[in-house]
C-alpha cells in the first residue's frame, strides 16, 4: 500500500505566481499564520510589502498603487474581508480597477462540518458582492492564481483567491 503525501500549498508557489503576473506590491497585515510567506516575500527585490493596520485600508492603498501604474495584491484573511465590505465596494468595485485579493479561508474544510462562521459566510459574501473567486488548496492549484489575474484584468474588477489550507505551509 502506497502512502499518499499530504497536498500542501507552499508559499513559494504564491511568490512564483505573483512574479509571473507582474505583482509589484503586497498589501497585508503581518501575522503568525503567514510569517514564512512574509519572510520569503521580504527577500524578493522586485516586491514591496506594505503593512496596514486594518484590512479595509488595503483596498484604498491598492487603488492608489494601481493609479500609479503598479500591480498590487491584497493579502488578507476572510474575517478581515468580511469587515472590509464597504472598502471593497467603494475602492475596488466602484473604482473599476483590476485587483486580486488573496484571502485566507479561515475555518473552511473540505471534509466534515464547517463550524467556524467566518468560513460559513465567506462564499455568500463574495456572491452578494458579485466577486468571482478561485479556491487554491495545494501547489497543483497554483495556476488558478494566474486565472484570477487574467479575469481581474479582463473585467477590471476584483477577483479573490481563497487559500483553502489556511496557510499551513506558510508558518514554519
Amino acid at each position: 500500500m502506497v502512502e499518499q503525501q499530504a497536498q500542501v500549498l507552499r508559499p513559494e508557489t504564491l511568490i512564483d505566481e505573483f512574479k509571473k503576473n507582474g505583482v509589484t506590491h503586497v498589501i497585508t497585515i503581518p501575522d503568525s499564520e503567514t510569517n514564512y510567506l512574509y519572510e520569503l516575500m521580504a527577500k524578493e527585490d522586485w516586491l514591496d510589502i506594505i503593512p496596514v493596520s486594518r484590512e479595509g485600508e488595503s483596498m484604498s492603498t491598492a487603488l492608489g498603487l494601481n493609479v500609479a501604474g503598479k500591480v498590487p495584491v491584497c493579502l488578507i484573511q476572510n474575517t478581515g474581508m468580511l469587515e472590509s465590505g464597504d472598502s471593497i465596494r467603494g475602492m475596488a468595485l466602484d473604482a473599476g480597477f483590476p485587483l486580486v485579493l488573496v484571502v485566507g479561508y479561515r475555518g473552511w474544510t473540505r471534509h466534515g462540518v464547517t463550524t467556524d462562521t467566518a468560513a460559513v459566510y465567506t462564499e455568500p459574501f463574495l456572491h452578494a458582492f458579485g466577486i468571482s473567486y478561485y479556491l487554491v488548496e495545494a501547489d497543483e492549484d497554483g495556476d488558478r492564481i494566474s486565472s484570477a489575474f487574467e479575469e481581474a484584468r479582463a473585467t477590471r474588477r476584483p477577483v479573490v483567491v481563497l487559500i483553502g489550507d489556511e496557510y499551513h505551509g506558510f508558518n514554519r
